[in-house]
Parts: structure tokens; sequence; C-alpha cells
């Protein structure tokens, strides 16, 4: 079997990765991505290291309010952990490589396993502001593909294409069932990502309902799909953080996403401290 062909991805990748693991001497094998609003779980996090995206040699930069753009090391419930602490949208670059870049970054480090966060609007009538979603699926409606173009690294080359379900069927297990020993109220549903950066019509949401879509974003489906093709275990929650257009009177704006957040945030951080240590604790996790 040939080599693979070593890109100019993967050395800016080499060099990030090489750059933060001179920068700390923990070694986590679990990874959460902080969505809008959603930072200050990084409060809960124990001899917490803080590394500047900015000082990362290669790491593209988030431009989005509610993303404070730190790699975070530390212990949650005494189990190390990466916290990212704001990620790259599509919509900020137009490059799934830059969007890719954290998810390289986090399988050089050695992440297993990875917790995706998101704010996202609700599609489904039953739900409110407020509430937490469980990810079990995922529609991709960007138009755009995560795996096997030529612009990206080569770490996803060879792989077969939709060999098990994108988010772990074991982690979605542990997490309903530490919801449900903190009393947390946690729906079940599929996420589905829009390009953006724009709030869907009140058709468009009429025709996710109809595709069985439960909420909606512009996030997670690529770094979702990428990171299961390379081996990791991918979880996904969903804070809903508005009803979505035509299912109320009210305007949307980013502000609104980021104050409900905020609100949600003592339980939000409370389910996913459980989350952290139970995962923590289970062999190759």
């Amino acid at each position: 079997m040939s080599e693979r062909r070593v890109t100019a991805q993967d050395e800016k990748v080499e060099q990030a990765a090489d750059y933060t693991i001179s920068r700390t001497s923990l070694r986590p094998e679990v990874g959460l991505v902080l969505g809008s609003g959603l930072g200050d779980f990084a409060r809960r996090i124990t001899e917490c290291e803080a590394i500047p995206l900015s000082s990362i040699p290669n790491y593209p930069q988030t431009t989005v309010h509610g993303h404070a753009g730190n790699l975070l090391f530390g212990k949650v419930g005494g189990v190390p952990l990466l916290a990212f602490q704001g990620r790259i949208h599509f919509y900020e670059t137009g490059s799934m490589p830059m969007v890719l870049f954290p998810i390289l970054v986090a399988a050089r480090l050695g992440l297993k396993s990875l917790i995706l966060t998101n704010a996202a609007g609700g599609i489904n009538k039953a739900y409110r502001a407020g509430d937490l979603m469980l990810i079990t699926d995922q529609l991709n409606l960007t138009f755009e593909r995560p795996l096997g173009t030529a612009e990206h690294t080569g770490a996803d080359r060879g792989l077969p294409r939709n060999r098990r379900p994108v988010y772990d069927p074991g982690l979605i297990t542990i997490i309903a069932r530490v919801a449900k020993s903190e009393r947390i109220r946690l729906r079940r549903g599929v996420y589905c990502g829009v390009k953006g950066p724009a709030y869907e019509t009140k058709a468009e949401i009429s025709m996710l309902g109809k595709l069985g879509c439960d909420a909606v974003g512009m996030s997670t489906v690529h770094e979702a799909s990428f990171a299961a093709a390379i081996g990791m275990k991918v979880a996904g929650i969903s804070c809903i953080t508005n009803l979505a257009t035509g299912l109320t009177s009210a305007r949307l704006s980013h502000a609104e996403v980021t104050d409900v957040a905020d609100k949600v945030q003592a339980v939000f951080c409370r389910l996913m401290e459980s989350i952290i240590r139970e995962i923590g604790s289970k062999p190759s996790a």
C-alpha cells in the first residue's frame, strides 16, 4: 500500500498541534466544542490552561459574538478535557478546510470523544426557548461536502462513507441516562445544518419540519461528519434559543440567541459536567 501524500494542510495542522502540545502537559481524550453563548462552561474547568487561538500557528480565528476564541485545557470532575471556547462557521470564511481545522488538531492531540454543542432554532412545535436537545441524527442542507474534496487534508482519504452513525449510539445512551439522573429534560431530535448567515423564512421552516428536522442552525454538521469519519465518537447537544421563523411573532436576532443561552447556562453546565464525568469514567471513551 502506498503512503499517503502529505499535504500543505497536513503540515499546517501539525504545526498547530505541536505548538499546542508544547504549551500544556495535559493529554485529554474528551473534547467539547462550546456553541454561541455557551462559553461560560469554562468556569467549571479546574486547573485550566487557556491558549488563545490567535497565538496558535495557522489556526483560523472566530469572528462571531459569543465565541471567545480559546483552547481550554483542564479538568471537569477529575476528567482531563479540551474545550473549544468558540468555533469557526462556514459562513465566516467560505472555507471548509478552516471549519475542519480544529477537528484535525483535536485528532492530532489524541481526542477520542467529541461533544459538539450549538445554539439552534426550534422547529418542533413542542419545543420552547431554553430547551436542550440531544442530537440523534442530522440533515446537512449546506450543500457542502466535509469529506473527500481535493482541497482537504488527506486524513479522510480512503475511508468508507456512512460506515456508522455520525452520532455515536453509546454516547447517546450515556447522555440520556445522565440527563434522567440529573432530572434535566432533554429533548431528542434531528438537527439541520444550513449555510447562513441568515435566519430561515417561514416557508423554509415549514419545509424543514416536513423533512423531519426538529432544530436548525448554522454549524455542527460538517464537524460531526468529519470527526466521525476519522474515528472519533461524536455526540451533539443543541440549546434551543428561539422558536424558528413562523412559529412566533418575535423578530429573531443573534442577541436573543445569546441571551437565552445565558439563561440556560446553569442547567447546561450541570448537565455537561455530569456527562463529561460519566464519559471519562468509561475505558476508551
